[in-house]
This record gives structure tokens, C-alpha cells and sequence, in this order.
């Protein structure tokens, strides 16, 4: 898409004040929408992932701790992150997908319940040693773009404290980030690791924004919970301090009517493979190849589907895009 477009592209009104959790997201960049699904709903989801897990020739079982370890473990990154194995066409993620209380959070944010959904994972960090990790403090929209064009989502499925592995967040950095790049134009280039809409910050840079205010913040959730936040909020992953499991799904809708076709026709191209994609619904259509690797060595194992296919409703084949609203 040439430059000159980006300005034209979809976006969020975020001067309307709505008198609900709405404004809150508009002013902070992030927010907690309490109780979307019962604790019971949230704990099924829990198990069927464990069951996942099982489902792997590595040796993983949930009632015997010794295997709560990498070396059982299918292929991840940062203490639990999954994209591997088609995992995001797996039906647990797909149901969750399509629980209605989920859609309409986000129907409600877009004004729309046309919407699609993205293609991606999931995290389920078990309490076990991890290696240490680095900061990753990054944004998910390309400095190019402009307004609130996409929101991010977890559904969080299991007690979320301050000491336990988590999303971190920068208080009111979406507001600057605009800011950032008009100030530092030269930045605005700068290669990513593949994604076009992906774009990570150095120290002095996240201190930029510190020294305006902005505060970092360790989101804490509920079982069934679920946290939205603006792409252009800086944000990365925390690991655990704490021996408790952590256990969400990326989740992120945005308006069928935001994909052109070329992007619509590809995304249906990444479904009927059942590929992932970026936390973008509508575009950025981009699927991070699997390497097949795990524990730093060629796999021996790998899935040419899901594990369990979900059913292709009406609901589902709308949302990936393959079938007109």
C-alpha cells in the first residue's frame, strides 16, 4: 500500500466519549473488561490446553509434575508461547473465538458485530524454571499508520497477579506515539523481524516516553477476563515470578469492511491451510514459517493439521472471511 494511503485508512473515533470502559481504553491505551466469561467457562478452557499438551509424543502429563519441563513440552517461545503445530486452528481456540460475550466486546468497541478475527495463538506458561528473558518492549502497528486502527486481545483463563507471568503495558504511550516518530523520523524505517506491522524499542527509547509520563504497568486479570489494549501501546510479555500457571488466548477482532480483498482472499488462503497470522484481522495478512525446531534442534515430530478441526459453522467460515456477512 503506498504511504499516501495510510491516512485514509479506518480507524476508531476516539474524541467520542461513550460513559463506559470505552474511554478508558481511549485515554490509558489499555483496559481489563471484567467477567467476560464465568470462572467455570474459563477453567474448561484450561483443561482442553493441558489436554493439548498431552496430545504431543513428548511425555507432557497434567497430574505428573516431573514432566512440567521443556524437554515434554511441544515447541515455544518466551516461557509459553505457542504457534506451532497449526495450534491456531485448533477447535479449543476457535470456540473461544466465537463465544458470543467475547464478540461482543468487540462489537461494542468497533460499533459492528461484522467483524473479523485473527489467526493467532496462545500462551500456557507452566510454574517451572525459566530462562531468563530480555524485555521486548515493542508496538504492534507500523509507525505509518495513524489513529487507533487496531485493538489487541487476551482472554485470560487463569488468576493473573502481580508476580505472575504476564502483559506489561506503558500507560499512555499510544497518545505519544505519533509523537515519537514525528520527533525521530529516522526510526520510522527501521527493519522488524518480519512482520510490517511490528516495530521494537531500544532503552533510551522507552525512556522517551518514561520521561513524559508514561508509567509500565503489569496488567492483572481474573479468570475470564478479557484485556484490550491499542497497538500503539508499548507492550511486552513478563515471566513469571511466582509458581502460577498462566493461561490466555490472543484474541482481536476488527470490521470485515477494514480488509481489501486482496487481504480478505489471502487470509481465506491461511485458513483453508490453516495458517496463523499477525494480531491484524484485516491486514498484514503475514505467517511467521515454522522452522520445525524445538530445544534448538530439528523437530521430530510436526502436524500437517490441528489436532482437533473445528466445525466449520456460518459464524466461523464469517469471521475467517470466507463467507460475506
Amino acid at each position: 500500500m503506498p504511504h499516501s494511503e495510510y491516512d485514509t485508512e479506518p480507524k476508531i473515533d476516539t474524541s467520542v466519549r461513550h460513559g463506559d470502559w470505552r474511554d478508558d481504553l481511549f485515554r490509558d491505551g489499555y483496559y481489563v473488561v471484567k467477567g467476560v466469561l464465568p470462572t467455570e467457562k474459563a477453567q474448561s478452557y484450561v483443561d482442553r490446553m493441558f489436554k493439548w499438551l498431552e496430545s504431543f509424543p513428548y511425555g507432557f502429563q497434567k497430574d505428573d509434575l516431573s514432566t512440567w519441563n521443556p524437554k515434554c513440552l511441544p515447541d515455544h517461545i518466551k516461557g509459553g508461547m505457542f504457534y506451532g503445530y497449526h495450534c491456531q486452528h485448533e477447535k479449543v481456540l476457535w470456540d473461544a473465538r466465537t463465544e458470543p460475550a467475547i464478540i461482543d466486546a468487540f462489537a461494542k468497541l468497533w460499533g459492528t458485530s461484522n467483524l473479523l478475527v485473527s489467526f493467532d495463538g496462545m500462551n500456557f506458561t507452566l510454574p517451572a524454571e525459566h530462562p531468563s528473558s530480555e524485555p521486548w518492549p515493542h508496538v504492534d502497528q507500523n509507525p505509518i499508520r495513524k489513529g487507533m486502527q487496531c485493538i489487541q486481545g487476551i482472554l485470560n483463563l487463569a488468576p493473573n497477579g502481580p508476580s505472575d507471568g504476564g502483559l506489561l503495558v506503558m500507560k499512555g504511550s499510544h497518545a505519544l506515539n505519533e509523537h515519537f516518530f514525528k520527533a525521530f523520523p529516522e526510526k520510522v524505517g527501521r527493519g522488524t523481524w518480519g512482520s510490517m506491522d511490528w516495530f521494537g524499542f531500544e532503552k533510551d527509547e522507552v525512556k522517551w516516553f518514561e520521561d513524559r509520563g508514561c508509567e509500565l504497568i503489569k496488567v492483572c486479570a481474573e479468570p475470564g477476563d478479557l484485556i484490550l489494549w491499542d497497538s500503539r501501546t508499548i507492550h511486552y510479555n513478563k515471566l513469571p515470578e511466582s509458581r502460577n500457571l498462566r493461561a490466555v488466548m490472543y484474541i482481536c477482532y476488527t470490521p470485515a469492511s477494514f480488509a481489501s480483498e486482496a487481504d480478505r482472499l489471502k487470509k481465506v488462503d491461511y485458513y483453508n491451510r490453516k495458517l496463523g497470522t499477525t494480531h491484524w484481522p484485516h491486514a498484514n495478512i503475514f505467517h511467521q514459517a515454522d522452522m520445525h525446531l524445538r530445544l534448538g534442534k530439528p523437530d521430530t515430530y510436526f502436524r500437517d493439521a490441528p489436532f482437533e478441526t473445528a466445525e466449520e459453522t456460518d459464524l466461523v467460515l464469517k469471521l475467517a472471511g470466507v463467507k460475506a456477512y
